[in-house]
């Protein structure tokens, strides 16, 4: 009995086993599921929408800072209860870069004078520039 190399009942197969790659595709998929939430800087707060927003090349990445809904304090990801603790992170980041802008992001909850407390706190610690975090105006109407 001779083997054949094409042809015939026992030959060669040229199709392309598809299932191996769409297993790597669904766990690839799964994979950036899971980590893209965790993606986010600072905390999770319902940012108050804008009419229009400018588009604005940022000089560095932005130091966050966030209040949330029960008025605690985070920058980045640590919490920071009293204001002194805070000027004193914020005036730190600050001296180690003068020209680093402060994202200030507020939920929409809080009053303006619970946003202008942190924001006079950052302009104690010398703070340049500080930005208020919105959330984008949609195409639309909205």
């Amino acid at each position: 009995m001779a083997m054949s190399a094409g042809g015939g009942k026992g030959g060669v197969k040229c199709d392309i086993n598809v299932t191996p790659l769409v297993d790597v595709c669904l766990v690839l998929l799964i994979i950036f599921m899971v980590v893209t939430p965790m993606l986010q800087r600072g905390k999770d707060v319902k940012l108050p929408p804008a009419a229009k927003q400018k588009k604005d090349k940022e000089k560095s990445d932005p130091l966050i800072v966030s209040i949330t809904p029960d008025k605690r304090v985070f920058v980045e990801q640590d919490e920071y209860p009293g204001d002194e603790a805070l000027q004193r992170r914020l005036a730190s980041e600050i001296s180690s870069n003068p020209d680093k802008p402060i994202l200030l992001k507020g939920d929409m909850t809080l009053t303006f004078g619970d946003v202008r407390k942190v924001m006079n706190v950052a302009r104690m610690a010398h703070a340049r520039g500080i930005g208020l975090g919105v959330e984008e105006a949609r195409e639309g109407g909205e």
